[in-house]
């Protein structure tokens, strides 16, 4: 490592840290954060760390959740142009329509590694209105489609430009927020899940209703949420910044603050250069395939209520417009899950336990939905339709368990991708357990996805394990490296925290052994020196996963 770091020892068996200074060629490879943290850290209070949190949401945080809510209308719309004559006015018959559903998801998969280089190499402020703007146009031709092969091309390029939408936004809250601040901003934008379910119905029943002679019904569903798209692209470029650098809602020695408040987190803010050594190393890590494992298993039975979730409900026995409203209820709660399942795992910091939780009443709401007649039985059918919304709760768990659990800029990208990756999967593969001559009980593809959820428990359980087994393996690595075993994770405290008392143990340690003249590895760093120098988590011996 170039960086160099002054210590004076004396005959007391003292030290004195002096500034820490990167030369030229390590900031090269570093964090795009690491010249501003280099040298002096500013003294920064629980206030200040709670003012650039509220800029920071104000700013960044609103941008995500929009584009997140406008990703799921645009998604989402395809269930409810079913039930308004999609089907029918474009002669769609057998698995036709569950391969309209799976396309997009198709085109994610195939996109993944692009979007991956994509995210580190392209500036946010540039990248993301572009995806937006290639969304909304797809969503908005998908209304001059008359046949299978023009819906399979629209939405093949929706999926194509949506791939780098849930990576890139788990890149993003990873580089502007502290560790224990994830889970309820991720929440907040993939809240807009449910949010956008209930607009979808809810937008889906008032266009309905309106009467032409030219468009259909879904033709004017998918013109609307396209437009809605492609305007508000001039304000995400306008309101959305890069990174803390470059800031513009941040005065300088606010921005060397906001660096100095994720110092904790171990994984930096991000960096330009992609390196390949972060993506070998996530590639033969059990840890992301287990997390591959996660996405895919959840996220099957997500894309059966995206894509069948209407048409199960119209199973039920109701029309068209009781079908869209009736899933209303649906995504408020979507939203509040999300909203409570990552509200506890903050609280509690234990993201398994809460995440397993959260899969019990779909296995529930599953076993109703299989077991129940559909003759006379509509409200236990309801409630069990209805269970199924607490699996929503888990995505946004994973992805903040993810990116809690990466450090590297480039391996962080990567294995966000993956996890889109097995989304993506998980969205081709569970529509076409579906079929139209199953309806309307379903009963095959339930039962699938009653199997795949029992086996989701088994993963969770299995990475619950690996990550405290990893744990054991840092702690002696900072001990052969003259660190204390132990180490306060500051990131996930409730209130900002520096690394003053961990240095003072850190150099208690460091004495001890040159008193013991035990062999120290590289002895001479102090804590937090390692956080904006781009390593992955095996890498930083610092760094501590969270489970």
């Amino acid at each position: 490592m170039s960086d160099q770091i002054k210590m004076d020892t004396g005959a007391a068996g003292t030290a004195t840290h002096h500034n820490h200074i990167l030369d030229s060629e390590a900031i090269k490879h570093a964090d795009r954060a690491a010249a501003l943290a280099n040298g002096e850290r500013p003294v920064l209070t629980e206030e200040d760390s709670k003012r650039i949190r509220r800029k920071t949401d104000k700013r960044i945080l609103v941008v995500l959740m929009w584009v997140y809510f406008l990703q799921i209308v645009d998604k989402t719309v395809l269930g409810y142009g079913a039930t308004f004559g999609l089907r029918e006015d474009t002669g769609l018959t057998g698995s036709q329509y569950s391969l309209v559903g799976s396309i997009a998801s198709i085109a994610q998969l195939g996109w993944q590694p692009v979007s991956s280089y994509l995210i580190v190499r392209v500036p946010h402020r540039i990248l993301m209105p572009t995806l937006v703007l290639g969304w909304g146009i797809a969503a908005a031709t998908m209304s001059a489609c008359h046949n299978y092969s023009g819906l399979l091309a629209t939405r093949f390029f929706l999926g194509l430009f949506e791939a780098g939408c849930l990576p890139l936004f788990s890149v993003i809250t990873a580089q502007w927020y502290r560790r224990a601040e994830q889970p309820l901003r991720v929440a907040l934008w993939y809240g807009t899940n449910g949010i956008g379910n209930i607009f979808s119905a809810a937008i889906s029943v008032g266009l309905a209703h309106i009467h032409s002679d030219v468009l259909r019904s879904w033709q004017i569903i998918f013109l609307f949420v396209g437009l809605l798209t492609i305007v508000t692209v001039p304000f995400i470029y306008l309101l959305l910044d890069n990174d803390i650098p470059s800031a513009r809602f941040l005065t300088e020695e606010e921005k060397r603050m906001a660096v100095e408040r994720l110092r904790a987190n171990q994984t930096g803010t991000g960096s330009r250069e992609y390196k390949w050594n972060h993506v070998w190393e996530a590639l033969i890590e059990p840890k992301t395939w287990l997390f591959f494992s996660m996405s895919f298993l959840l996220n099957v039975g997500a894309s059966v209520t995206n894509i069948f979730g209407p048409l199960i409900l119209k199973g039920f026995g109701f029309d068209s417009y009781k079908t869209s409203l009736l899933n209303m209820p649906f995504g408020v709660m979507q939203t509040s899950v999300i909203l409570l399942g990552c509200y506890c795992a903050q609280k509690t910091s234990i993201k398994a336990a809460i995440l397993l939780s959260l899969v019990a009443p779909v296995v529930a709401g599953l076993a109703i939905l299989y077991a129940v007649p559909h003759a006379g039985h509509t409200a236990p059918l309801l409630a069990g339709y209805y269970l199924l919304a607490f699996l929503f709760g888990g995505n946004p768990l994973i992805v903040s368990w993810i990116v809690g659990n990466t450090g590297g800029a480039t391996k962080r990208s990567f294995v966000a991708s993956v996890y889109n990756a097995a989304s993506s999967a998980g969205n081709i593969v569970g529509p076409l357990l579906f079929n139209s001559k199953d309806a309307p009980t379903y009963h095959p593809g339930l039962r699938a996805c009653l199997a795949i959820f029992i086996a989701l428990v088994v993963v969770i359980a299995i990475q619950w394990i690996n990550l405290i087994w990893l744990n054991k393996r840092q702690e002696k690595k900072r001990v052969r490296n003259g660190k204390p075993a132990k180490m306060v994770d500051h990131s996930m405290q409730k209130h900002y925290h520096d690394f003053a008392e961990d240095n003072k143990a850190t150099k208690v340690a460091q004495v001890e052994r040159v008193e013991s003249q035990v062999n120290v590895e590289g002895g001479q760093e102090e804590i937090g020196e390692n956080a904006f120098l781009d390593l992955t988590d095996r890498q930083n011996d610092e760094f501590v996963y969270i489970y």
